[in-house]
């Protein structure tokens, strides 16, 4: 049960109201009072109680038993069957000879607002490369800069601006590398996400898995401007590296770097106050600074329970 946020009672407080005026003896006015509530709805509670059993003090839907201009249920059948041989909200509405916003309301009563629906679900396809180096995650996550500490930090909004007259520091860039096979991860903060920053980011990734032993063979992004341009292109071509992009909408496709980020921000980005962060016309050359992750302790599968090392985009 999901009460509302200003709700005086619940199930609980509402027995022991009762239980008050009923077996104690209580005033109806002493136990309202009691409660933070009115005389009349400790009446009321009262009655259902007298009338259910405590049955009667859990929560009623607040929906109308009748509704005069309700949509027949035949008709509600045929536009779900007009909707699974994927025809369009407007076309059954001029085949039903009812409203558009109708028919729309009803896709959605029906869980059949979007054409996505209709399809069965797509099933998880995990896969895991055998080797370090085989295959690296890389996705940016943008973080917003604050020039003054917000209520999530100081837990009140009272003395703070408005979001208007809020004074705009831009953003900072986190880029996220993560090798498949041993999850070892090596992150920076940088001022952009353009291709030449994300050039850069890569140079210096692969040169932190060769220093460990770790020779990088693919490379799996998004759809991103900077890992489409013709320089990122050029970049995989010199270092002799393969890349890979995803699907469009299918981020569960580089899902390794998606939960990796999730967990840097709550491990690292929003769960400590950091000190304050020049603009960047204050520091125009600002340096990056690389998180490193520490080595994995994840302990490898035995090759005969290891998933085939097959990747969704070939």
């Amino acid at each position: 049960m999901r009460l509302h946020r200003n709700a005086r009672t619940c199930p609980a407080s509402r027995r022991l109201l009762v239980d008050r005026i009923v077996c104690e003896r209580w005033s109806a006015v002493d136990a309202a009072v009691a409660v933070g509530t009115s005389a009349g709805t400790a009446a009321k509670w009262v009655r259902r109680f007298r009338e259910e059993g405590t049955v009667g003090l859990e929560d009623r839907s607040s929906a109308p038993h009748r509704v005069a201009h309700k949509t027949p249920a035949d008709r509600v059948d045929a536009i779900a069957t007009l909707r699974r041989l994927r025809l369009t909200g407007a076309e059954i509405s001029g085949l039903v000879g009812m409203p558009l916003s109708t028919v729309h309301a009803v896709l959605k009563r029906s869980g059949l607002g979007r054409l996505s629906r209709l399809e069965p679900a797509e099933p998880a396809n995990r896969y895991e490369r055998r080797r370090p180096g085989e295959l690296l995650h890389i996705d940016v996550k943008k973080l917003a800069r604050f020039d003054q500490v917000g209520h999530a930090m100081t837990g009140t909004r009272k003395g703070q601006p408005h979001r208007t007259g809020a004074r705009r520091v831009g953003y900072e860039y986190v880029h996220v590398c993560v090798d498949d096979a041993t999850r070892l991860a090596y992150v920076e903060l940088l001022p952009n996400e353009q291709a030449a920053t994300a050039i850069g980011f890569l140079r210096r990734c692969i040169a932190h898995f060769a220093a460990r032993g770790v020779s990088v063979e693919q490379i799996m992004t998004d759809n991103g401007s900077a890992y489409r341009s013709t320089i990122w292109t050029l970049a995989c071509r010199a270092l002799g590296i393969h890349h890979l992009r995803t699907k469009p909408r299918r981020p569960p496709t580089n899902g390794k770097a998606e939960r990796f980020i999730r967990t840097l921000l709550d491990g690292w980005a929003y769960r400590r106050r950091l000190p304050n962060q020049p603009t960047p016309r204050q520091s125009p050359t600002r340096m990056a600074r690389p998180l490193q992750s520490p080595p994995t302790t994840r302990q490898p599968r035995s090759p005969a329970t290891r998933t085939p090392a097959t990747s969704p985009t070939g």
